[in-house]
């Protein structure tokens, strides 16, 4: 039975290997932690924040991120697409999440705000009515994806194929459809 933490704030923590393992987080709040070294194995998070948090190359397997916040972590080369699927509810602010993975997730309604998502793995991914809130989108894969209603008029470097990924009534700015075009080698100014 897992460890169960309510309510707690923890600060300036580097948590080793598998010190994490086995707990249940909720409402707990998380200042300058580094969770790098982490190889998660069953810990959920409910109703936490996170700030100022590493997690980069953090094994996330078998994680349940419930209402989760992160804001200024830095969340590089990280797999989602290995975290419990029941409930995945998670929105970020000023985080670099370059080359993690999203990967056959539904995030409907997830809204990343300022966040470096370079070459960031959405590829089969449901990202219905997602908010890209100047973001940087470098080389990252929406093949198969559903982006219905997505909204990604204030992001850039964004190249997608609307042959295929579902982008109905998603909102793009002009000087965003060169991003759209690209396949077709056409040059917009």
């Amino acid at each position: 039975m897992p460890e169960y933490f309510l309510d707690i704030a923890y600060e300036n923590i580097s948590y080793g290997s598998d010190e994490m393992n086995l707990k249940e987080f909720e409402c707990c709040t998380f200042t300058n932690c580094n969770f790098s070294n982490c190889n998660f194995i069953a810990v959920t998070f409910i109703d936490c924040v996170f700030n100022n948090c590493s997690f980069s190359n953090a094994k996330i397997n078998h994680v349940a991120l419930r209402t989760v916040f992160f804001n200024h972590c830095e969340i590089k080369e990280v797999n989602f697409s290995m975290c419990d699927k029941l409930i995945f509810e998670v929105n970020f602010k000023d985080c670099n999440l370059d080359f993690s993975k999203f990967y056959t997730l539904k995030i409907k309604g997830t809204q990343f705000t300022n966040c470096s998502l370079v070459a960031v793995d959405f590829m089969s991914t449901d990202l219905t009515e997602v908010i890209f809130e100047n973001c940087d989108l470098y080389r990252s894969e929406f093949s198969k994806a559903i982006a219905n209603k997505a909204d990604f008029k204030t992001s850039y470097n964004y190249t997608i194929d609307p042959t295929k990924t579902k982008i109905k009534k998603a909102i793009f700015s002009q000087d965003g459809l060169k991003g759209l075009l690209f396949k077709h080698d056409i040059i917009v100014s």
